[in-house]
């Protein structure tokens, strides 16, 4: 796996100030406070209008997060695996922030080999082997 540049952890990093927060009541246990508390959390931002990153880095982050990207161009993620709102909320932009920081990542592009003149040969001997061992299992009978 690709290691991202120190320029880029710095901006995943500043995304917090882009970030804002929607809250809504949890499901899932927790009794009357589930009934009366918005504990899960809601990370919103806007793509397109960053201004922490380029033209070209906000279309390869729009491109590999396309399907998490609802149509007014916000990166959505929730939480809502503890009962603490505060806890979603961290929870909420880690998440996001990982996000982000993977979609960064141009993979290393495949160098073609070919195989060695070894290999060739290894392959030619156990296909030869292989063949002699199955015309030896036929019947001649009719001889």
């Amino acid at each position: 796996m690709n290691l991202l540049p120190y320029n880029y952890l710095c901006k995943v990093k500043d995304l917090s100030t882009e970030i804002f927060f929607k809250t809504a009541r949890s499901g899932g246990s927790g009794g009357q406070n589930v009934n009366k508390v918005e504990t899960m959390a809601e990370a919103w931002w806007p793509v397109s209008k960053s201004a922490l990153f380029t033209e070209e880095e906000k279309l390869l982050i729009a491109a590999k997060l396309s399907r998490r990207i609802n149509k007014d161009g916000f990166l959505l993620v929730r939480s809502s695996e503890t009962r603490s709102q505060l806890e979603n909320k961290a929870i909420a932009k880690q998440k996001l922030e990982a996000l982000v920081a993977a979609s960064l990542v141009v993979p290393k592009k495949r160098k073609q080999s070919r195989p060695s003149k070894a290999a060739k040969e290894k392959r030619l001997e156990s296909k030869k082997k292989e063949s002699l061992k199955k015309s030896q299992r036929k019947n001649n009978w009719n001889d």
